[in-house]
């Protein structure tokens, strides 16, 4: 069992996908090595609630970011 006082492992992602049906949110997230293709390393499988949940927090947290350290550029692939 898990011990909640851990740290958790930080992992680097610069590749995301996302997948759903109508009970829940497959969310991965993994590294993406050219030729290769992505290699992933995290599966979150959360309800829709959740998942939308988290999707305001991280519009939130985007906004707050832009505000303090300026507009992100989306980069192209």
């Amino acid at each position: 069992m898990s011990d909640w006082t851990e740290d958790p492992e930080g992992r680097y992602s610069n590749h995301l996908e996302i997948a759903h049906n109508a009970f829940e949110f497959v969310i991965q997230f993994g590294q993406f090595y050219g030729e290769a293709g992505p290699r992933i390393h995290t599966r979150i499988i959360t309800a829709p609630y959740y998942a939308k949940c988290f999707a305001g927090l991280l519009e939130e947290s985007v906004r707050r970011y832009e505000e303090t350290h300026g507009t992100i550029v989306p980069v192209e692939p």
